[in-house]
């Protein structure tokens, strides 16, 4: 049997039970009456959750913050999918694949982000390192607001190497970096594609930049030298969802 975790927060535990992904128990703050957390108990009733009241402090132990908004659950353990099914299912789906590499991106918020964004933007899955990167903690799974509930994430070892996997099933890789000489709106992303991203300052390491099929920037045109990662893998996924729109992609 899968150890069971907690999450925290209204979004990511109702996007847990929206998925049909069993919630073992539900904790709400003891006293909280108002609509979205009697729906969301009603909700857990429905799918067969128990539901207990804690006072605040116990909450914030138990989700090891104060950010919870009142709401824990205990949930079964967070599965990561095997690379070779992400990629399968990827080019099973209904839309030109699209993947999203990260390269040792640790905060866990900028980790959640992406996954939100990936997921709004019709992504088939996120790929991180087992390595030097955020994994699906709890604080992703907040930062995610439980988009992690419906978008595969994959946990991979060697970065340049899954490259070279991907690069062999046929998907073109491309990579973000402050000094690539061609803006990311004039490459194409209308083919199977994957999107890698850098970690928090240092951005593509240069094994990584090498083997990518093609480079890419974000013009910056104000004084700040970079944008955060979780904002560049969004505008990205953007520009190549307006771009397959386009070609009915």
């Amino acid at each position: 049997m899968s150890a069971p975790r907690l999450i925290y927060g209204i979004h990511p535990v109702q996007e847990q039970l929206r998925a049909g992904r069993p919630v073992e128990r539900l904790y709400l703050l003891k006293g909280r009456r108002d609509q979205r957390v009697e729906e969301l108990a009603a909700a857990a009733v429905e799918a067969g959750t128990a539901v207990r009241y804690e006072d605040r402090l116990q909450l914030d132990r138990m989700a090891g913050t104060t950010h919870h908004q009142g709401v824990v659950a205990m949930v079964g353990e967070q599965g990561y999918a095997a690379l070779e099914t992400l990629i399968e299912q990827a080019k099973r789906g209904p839309r030109q694949p699209l993947l999203v590499l990260l390269d040792e991106v640790e905060d866990p918020h900028n980790v959640g982000a992406i996954i939100r964004t990936a997921e709004a933007a019709g992504a088939n899955g996120v790929m991180i390192p087992a390595r030097r990167s955020a994994g699906l903690t709890p604080t992703v799974v907040k930062a995610s607001a439980g988009a992690v509930a419906h978008l595969p994430v994959a946990r991979i070892g060697n970065v340049a190497q899954t490259i070279d996997t991907l690069k062999a099933a046929r998907l073109w890789v491309i990579g973000l970096t402050a000094e690539a000489p061609t803006a990311y709106t004039d490459v194409d992303w209308t083919a199977p594609s994957v999107l890698v991203a850098g970690g928090e300052g240092k951005g593509l390491r240069h094994l990584v930049k090498e083997r990518c099929d093609r480079l890419a920037s974000i013009p910056l045109l104000g004084k700040v030298d970079s944008l955060n990662v979780s904002v560049a893998v969004g505008v990205a996924l953007y520009e190549i969802v307006r771009q397959r729109a386009r070609q009915g992609r």
